[in-house]
């Protein structure tokens, strides 16, 4: 056994030393497959030659090239993919818009094979060719509020191509008009008049309400345009947001009715006075389902799923905006060009103006609107997968790099930006290949790229599949190694996951040493120490792991489950004061030591433990004396002193004393102090007689009694002569009141009659 251990031990220092001279970012990362390893890093290379590292020596089969190949591996066994690129359509800028093809963006198409952690930089180049052809639709807001801006039109139109003729001589001009969905809130339904005449309730007449529709198809007649405005007429929709934005989807994507060049600049110019319903807002209506993004054109060239429809959402309008090539232009009045603006922020290559309230600054409001998008490239991408990371320099006027960007502004027409661009394969796909595309918004041309993810290894095709190699038929040889079927395991699958035989202490010490390789960087002795862990009787040994009997537990079987050896004297473990670790006390209680962290003097629950000692030990009662542990439980020594103050004295150097106190079954209060001296043993001084409170004074008692009986009453009389004294005041001051209020008036007596009474002597005529 010995030897054995000398042997071992001469081959894990070779490794060690090994390991650490050869180590690099291959070989620290563990890996055991191919594609493990090729996601490691670029530099990585893998050694599927199968009788590779069988020499004795360990060497891990990911590593870089040149060291693979110093170890005896065949260059045609190892697997190094490498990344490239290549130019596959590169055809020269156009100075103008003439001829058959014209070309905006060089190059055109490329392919790439990237290596995961791996990138490729490439240039980009984008160019405003002169006299490019243009398509204007003119989408209107007619709804009633806008009547004098279509009466304005009406005049505008050949002044509108002679101004874009003036940019461009190839122009196309098209009409679509739009007011809101058909349905209840957003129209006016009663009286029923309203539903063929929504102005009866302002005695007027207009047409009725509609979705969208298409009025004129992209033409290089301009007389047509001038016409079909003039047929045109208002409606009126009861609610303030329109159904502009239903009308842009249709717009975009039904661009055979539209009538969209391929080769053509496309400008939808979206002209209203008030602000759009979005996504969400059909639900008023009892519309749920989402906008889906396609043309939905009757043969009236009327939106026929206006009632069917949600309202489309910005992302919605973005994305179909975008692959459409089309330069939205809101036109909008003063009200909302704010909110306008903030759908701009989130639909790249829109661009907003404010329009008078008769619309009649559109034309110059149009000019200035293509010549900003005429002077800004901004590279869209398309379709690009996660995993890829795209980043962008962009070299702009006067050669000024920018880095972090991917647009150029203030340009003019003829000019020519180029972008830089580099592509990082941060990790591999699902896919093994994928095309995306980077364009400039608003223009039909783009680079298309496509990229294949070196991912995989070329070994891979030639795998056996229940290999023999793999212990008989246990796993997939594949690129050298064994790729283990479930429940099977190590280097060949020669070991089951349920399956475990005994085997003799030595073979712990496995060929693989997965023990050994993990301790990297340390002396002989240390590994010396590692090993003979193993050796601890306490568990078998399969296939390099130890499989540990019960009560046992760790790497090596060195750690005990049982908790009765941290149990402490008074039942609990670690006396609540720590925590059991194969079976020895870790105190955690600040204070605590002892071999079940008994001993705390500091600790805040001492003076609890140690009151049923000095009960059960001096006073001879209290539960360990009922249950007769008090012998078993308390091992301190009792000392009676009269005060704590003799006590102190005796251990007034050492600050670890405590002084504690409690009440007893008497309701006095018993002095005591706990000390543990150097030795580590516990001594009590008690006080000798607990302090009990004194019984109460009769005499003082019954005078209070009295007092308190004496206070009341005269507290009683003095509340009722008070009240007594408030209600006269009340009554004498009313009576003041109606005395005063009282006036008499002079009167006679009915009753008195007075003393002189005269009769007339109705027969006497006098002398």
């Amino acid at each position: 056994m010995v030897v054995v251990v000398e042997v071992v031990v001469v081959e894990v220092v070779v490794e060690v030393v090994a390991v650490v001279v050869g180590s690099n970012i291959c070989t620290s990362r563990g890996v055991t497959t191919c594609r493990q390893c090729l996601a490691v890093d670029p530099s990585c290379a893998w050694c599927s030659q199968e009788e590779f590292g069988k020499g004795g020596s360990s060497v891990s089969r990911c590593d870089l090239k040149t060291n693979l190949v110093k170890l005896g591996c065949r260059s045609d066994s190892v697997e190094f993919p490498l990344s490239s690129m290549q130019i596959l359509e590169d055809s020269p800028l156009s100075d103008k818009a003439s001829g058959s093809t014209v070309t905006q963006i060089r190059p055109q198409k490329m392919h790439m094979v990237l290596r995961p952690g791996d990138s490729k930089r490439f240039t980009v180049s984008v160019k405003q060719v002169e006299d490019y052809p243009v398509d204007l639709y003119y989408l209107m807001d007619l709804s009633y509020s806008m009547k004098d801006d279509l009466e304005k039109l009406v005049t505008l139109g050949n002044l509108l191509a002679e101004a874009m003729r003036k940019t461009t001589s190839n122009l196309r001009m098209g009409f679509g008009a739009f007011v809101d969905k058909t349905v209840s809130p957003y129209m006016y339904t009663f009286p029923a008049k309203a539903v063929t005449n929504p102005c009866e309730g302002i005695s007027e007449t207009c047409q009725a309400q509609f979705g969208f529709k298409h009025v004129l198809t992209l033409t290089e007649t301009v007389s047509r345009f001038t016409e079909e405005v003039k047929k045109q007429q208002v409606s009126r929709n009861r609610d303030s947001p329109e159904g502009g934005f239903d009308a842009i989807m249709q717009a975009v994507v039904c661009k055979d009715r539209i009538g969209w060049r391929p080769d053509a600049s496309h400008l939808l110019v979206f002209t209203t006075d008030a602000k759009t319903h979005i996504a969400l807002d059909g639900r008023i209506a009892g519309i749920v389902q989402p906008n889906d993004g396609l043309c939905h054109l009757d043969n009236d060239n009327i939106y026929n799923k206006t009632t069917v429809l949600d309202y489309p959402s910005l992302a919605l309008m973005n994305e179909k905006m975008s692959e459409n090539n089309i330069n939205l232009i809101f036109a909008v009045t003063s009200y909302v060009v704010p909110l306008y603006k903030e759908y701009s922020q989130l639909i790249p290559g829109t661009t907003v103006g404010m329009l008078d309230r008769d619309s009649g600054n559109v034309i110059e409001l149009i000019q200035e609107a293509y010549a900003k998008i005429r002077s800004k490239v901004e590279l869209d991408l398309v379709d690009v997968p996660e995993e890829l990371n795209l980043a962008f320099n962009a070299t702009c006027l006067n050669g000024e790099v920018i880095p972090g960007v991917r647009s150029c502004s203030g340009l003019k027409i003829g000019d020519t930006v180029s972008f830089s661009v580099e592509a990082q394969l941060r990790s591999c796909p699902k896919e093994k290949s994928r095309t995306f595309k980077i364009k400039p918004l608003g223009f039909k041309d783009s680079l298309e790229v496509t990229v294949d993810f070196a991912c995989n290894c070329e070994c891979e095709a030639s795998a056996q599949p229940n290999s023999a190699l793999c212990s008989q038929g246990n796993g997939t040889f594949e690129c050298g190694v064994c790729q283990c079927h479930q429940g099977r395991l190590g280097p060949h699958c020669e070991c089951s996951v349920e399956d475990y035989s005994p085997s003799d202490d030595a073979n712990c010490i496995p060929r693989r040493r997965p023990h050994v390789q993990r301790q990297r960087r340390l002396s002989v002795r240390t590994v010396l120490l590692s090993l003979k862990r193993v050796w601890t009787n306490h568990g078998k040994c399969n296939c390099g792991f130890c499989q540990c009997d019960a009560g046992w537990k760790g790497e090596n079987c060195n750690c005990t489950t049982r908790t009765d050896t941290c149990m402490s004297s008074i039942g609990l473990l670690c006396s609540g004061r720590g925590n059991c670790e194969c079976g020895v006390c870790q105190c955690t209680q600040p204070g605590a030591y002892g071999a079940t962290c008994e001993k705390c003097p500091t600790c805040p629950d001492s003076c609890t433990i140690k009151q049923q000692c000095v009960e059960c030990q001096h006073f001879k009662r209290g539960q360990y004396v009922t249950d007769n542990s008090c012998n078993r439980i308390c091992k301190d020594e009792i000392r009676v002193v009269d005060d704590l103050g003799k006590g102190i004295g005796a251990v007034s150097q050492d600050s670890n004393a405590v002084n504690c106190s409690y009440k007893d079954e008497n309701d006095c209060v018993q002095h005591f102090q706990y000390y543990e001296d150097e030795s580590g043993k516990s001594i009590l001084f008690v006080v000798k007689e607990p302090v009990c409170p004194e019984g109460p004074d009769v005499l003082v008692v019954s005078l209070a009694v009295a007092g308190a009986i004496l206070l009341l009453g005269l507290i009683g009389l003095l509340i009722w002569k008070l009240l007594i004294t408030i209600h006269d005041r009340r009554e004498y001051a009313k009576f003041e009141e109606e005395r005063a209020k009282a006036k008499w008036d002079t009167a006679h007596n009915p009753l008195y009659k007075g003393a002189t009474s005269t009769f007339t002597n109705v027969a006497y005529r006098g002398n």
